[in-house]
C-alpha cells in the first residue's frame, strides 16, 4: 500500500497544477480557468520562494509538487527536479561534454551554451533534451537515466548555433521531435527504450518547437524548420504537406500556432513575418494555402497568444518589440502599445499574465481595442526570454539567473 500511496503522490496527475510541456496543457500558453487575484500589491505578488540557477532559457514543467528545468554548469547541461512548494533541490544530473573544436566552430559566442528545450512530462518519465543534442529519459522521481539518445552526434541532426532548442512533443507511446537533415527532419523514439521508430522527411532543423494539430480529423505534427513549414503524420512519419518559411538569419524560432477554421500562424524576426495558412483535405491529402502574410509583425522568440478571432504578440527584434493585436482571419493589425518590452504570455480566463524581458511581470486585458494593465511589478533582473509557468494559482518565472515561485491566488 505505500508503495502505491508513492506512486500516486508523485506521478496523478492534477489538472489543475499540471504544466507538463512547453506551452502548458494545450501547448499554446492556454491555462485552465481558476482564481487568480484581480491586483496586486505596489511590490507585486507574494514571493514563496526565490533561489539562484545557472544559465539557461528551459521553461519549467511541473505536477505540482516537483519542479524541472534545465540550466548551464560549465559547459554542461544540469537537468534539476526542485520542490516546488520551496524550491530546495530534489536531485540533478549532469550531462553533455564540451563542444569538440568543429562543433565550437557552429556555436553562437554570445549566447554561450545555456540550454533552452523545455522538459516533458509523461507518466513516470522526464524527457529532456541537452544544450549539445543529447534526447535523455529519467525516471522523475529519482533522476535515474532509462536511456539517451545523441540526436546530433549519432544521428546526424543539424547542429543549430543556438544549441538544441526545440521542446520534445508526446504522441500516444513515442516522443517526436526534429532532428534535422536528409531522411530525419523529424524522428520518433519509443518512450521506454529510445528505439527509433520512424525518421523521415528531408529538412534542416531551425529552433522553433512542434505542435500536434488535427485537421478534419487527421493529426498532424507541424514544425517550423530553417526553411520550411512541414508536417508529418505522428504515427508514420510521412511528409503530409510543406510550405516555404524563411529568414535571411535563419532564426525560425517560434512555435506555430494552431487557430480555429484550420488556420495555422507562422511567425519569424527580421526581414521575416507572419503569415497564415489555411490547411484543407481532399481525396486523403492535405494542401496549405496562404491566406496572408503581413511583414509588420514579425516575433522573435516569444509566443502567440490567441482569445477569440484575433492573436496578440510581441512584434520586433533588436529594436523596439511592440505589443501588436491582429486579426487571425485577415492579418490586420487593430493596435499596437509600447507598454511592455519584447515579452511572453500566458492566459487565463479573460486575463493574461505577462512577462517582458526586462523582468517586469504585469497581470492585463487583451482584447480588439486595447490593452489594459491591471497590476504590474519588476520582478527579474536579467534578461527574461522564458515564458512563465503557471501550476495552480504559483507562477514560476526565470531569467538568466534566478527562479521565482510567486503566489497569485485571490486572498
Amino acid at each position: 500500500m505505500r508503495s502505491l500511496a508513492l506512486f500516486l503522490f508523485f506521478f496523478a496527475a492534477d489538472p489543475r497544477v499540471e504544466w507538463f510541456q512547453w506551452g502548458g496543457p494545450t501547448r499554446d500558453f492556454q491555462a485552465p480557468a481558476r482564481e487568480l487575484a484581480s491586483s496586486w500589491p505596489t511590490a507585486g505578488p507574494r514571493q514563496i520562494w526565490t533561489r539562484k540557477l545557472g544559465d539557461g532559457y528551459s521553461s519549467i514543467v511541473t505536477d505540482g509538487r516537483t519542479a524541472y528545468t534545465l540550466y548551464k554548469r560549465g559547459t554542461d547541461t544540469v537537468i534539476v527536479a526542485l520542490n516546488a512548494a520551496t524550491g530546495e533541490t530534489f536531485w540533478e544530473k549532469v550531462f553533455d561534454a564540451a563542444p569538440t573544436k568543429e562543433e565550437m566552430k557552429e556555436i553562437d559566442p554570445v549566447h554561450g551554451t545555456a540550454p533552452a528545450s523545455t522538459p516533458l512530462i509523461v507518466g513516470g518519465r522526464l524527457f529532456v533534451v541537452t544544450f549539445m543534442g543529447q534526447l535523455v529519459a529519467l525516471d522523475r522521481k529519482t533522476g535515474r537515466v532509462e536511456w539517451s539518445e545523441e540526436l546530433w552526434r549519432k544521428h546526424g541532426g543539424t547542429l543549430v548555433g543556438y544549441g538544441y532548442t526545440n521542446s520534445p512533443l508526446a504522441y500516444r507511446d513515442t516522443i517526436i521531435l526534429p532532428v534535422g537533415g536528409a531522411g530525419h527532419a523529424m524522428m520518433a523514439f519509443r518512450q521506454k527504450d529510445g528505439a527509433v521508430v520512424w525518421q523521415k522527411g528531408d529538412s534542416d532543423n531551425a529552433m522553433s518547437s512542434p505542435i500536434l494539430v488535427l485537421v478534419e480529423g487527421e493529426p498532424q505534427v507541424v514544425g517550423v524548420m530553417l526553411k520550411e513549414v512541414l508536417a508529418v503524420s505522428p504515427d508514420t512519419g510521412d511528409v503530409l504537406w510543406r510550405f516555404p518559411h524563411a529568414n535571411k538569419t535563419d532564426t525560425n524560432v517560434t512555435s506555430p500556432l494552431w487557430c480555429g477554421g484550420n488556420i495555422l500562424l507562422v511567425s519569424s524576426a527580421y526581414d521575416s513575418g507572419t503569415r497564415a495558412l489555411r490547411l484543407k483535405r481532399e481525396n486523403g491529402k492535405t494542401t496549405a494555402t496562404e491566406l496572408w502574410f503581413n511583414k509588420r509583425v514579425r516575433v522573435h522568440h516569444g509566443n502567440i497568444l490567441q482569445i477569440g478571432d484575433y492573436a496578440y504578440a510581441s512584434s520586433g527584434d533588436f529594436g523596439p518589440a511592440p505589443l501588436t493585436g491582429f486579426k487571425i482571419a485577415t492579418g490586420e493589425i487593430v493596435w499596437q502599445s509600447r507598454v511592455f518590452a519584447k515579452a511572453t504570455f500566458v492566459r487565463v480566463d479573460d486575463r493574461v499574465i505577462v512577462l517582458d524581458e526586462e523582468g517586469k511581470l504585469a497581470l492585463a486585458n487583451f482584447n480588439p481595442d486595447g490593452v489594459k494593465v491591471l497590476a504590474e511589478s519588476s520582478q527579474l533582473t536579467n534578461p527574461a526570454w522564458t515564458p512563465p509557468t503557471l501550476s495552480g494559482t504559483t507562477l514560476f518565472i526565470r531569467d538568466r539567473v534566478s527562479v521565482i515561485a510567486l503566489d497569485l491566488r485571490a486572498h
